[in-house]
């Protein structure tokens, strides 16, 4: 398997994470992708040492798209401090296995109480002591008897957001078994990509947008 690679500078590294590879290593003993790119840094930077990668944010490990490492301990305070006070700009497409309640072209906000259940990594709508406040702009884009494609725009970060966002508003997502899909998907991923993800360079300041189509699974269910 080869590191898509889709931004590198002295700061910053920008790559692709598959669906169903953790971010960072876990009790699974897989291959995670924070390992996966500190060897490509090694390997064409020559690194006879340690290689350090800053994880400023993460994706679930079902979940496909664009990931931002920092290269420095400056940027990965800086890009952090940017996560923090939502300068970044997050589009993800989603597919879900039904038909949307709203028709297509439909817009708008979710506002949602989250909380957490940190033993059984599963996220509930309750507005309990610990619940936080999660925001998402949504757009559908296509829906008819085989599923929905949804543009979401997440304004908040909290943990499996835009799986119940999805999920508790008429559209589970395809192959989201943890928050009610009848069937999985395969390798055990989700339909859910991060496509495009803008940011403030830490040390420039320029915004930089980096854009990653999403995988098969966003048109052929709903061509087919």
């Amino acid at each position: 398997m080869k590191l898509n690679v889709l931004y590198d500078d002295n700061h910053v590294l920008v790559v692709e994470k598959p669906a169903c590879m953790p971010m960072v290593p876990d009790d699974s003993g897989d291959l995670s992708l924070l390992d996966f790119s500190k060897q490509w840094v090694k390997e064409k930077y020559k690194k006879p040492g340690a290689v350090f990668l800053g994880v400023v944010h993460r994706l679930d490990r079902p979940v496909s798209g664009v990931v931002v490492f920092a290269r420095t301990s400056k940027a990965a305070a800086r890009l952090s401090k940017a996560w923090q006070e939502n300068k970044v700009e997050k589009m993800y497409v989603a597919v879900s296995e039904s038909r949307a309640p709203s028709k297509i072209g439909a817009e708008g906000e979710w506002t949602q109480w989250l909380y957490k259940d940190r033993q059984k990594n599963r996220v509930s709508v309750n507005r309990c002591d610990g619940a936080k406040e999660a925001r998402t702009e949504y757009r559908v884009v296509h829906s008819d008897d085989k599923g929905t494609l949804l543009h979401l725009w997440p304004l908040t970060g909290r943990s499996h957001q835009l799986r119940v966002a999805c999920a508790t508003n008429g559209m589970v997502l395809l192959g989201d078994l943890k928050y009610g899909a009848r069937t999985p998907m395969a390798n055990k991923e989700i339909g859910l990509h991060a496509a495009s993800l803008s940011f403030p360079h830490p040390t420039k300041g320029d915004k930089v947008t980096i854009e990653l189509p999403a995988p098969s699974w966003a048109t052929e269910r709903l061509r087919s």
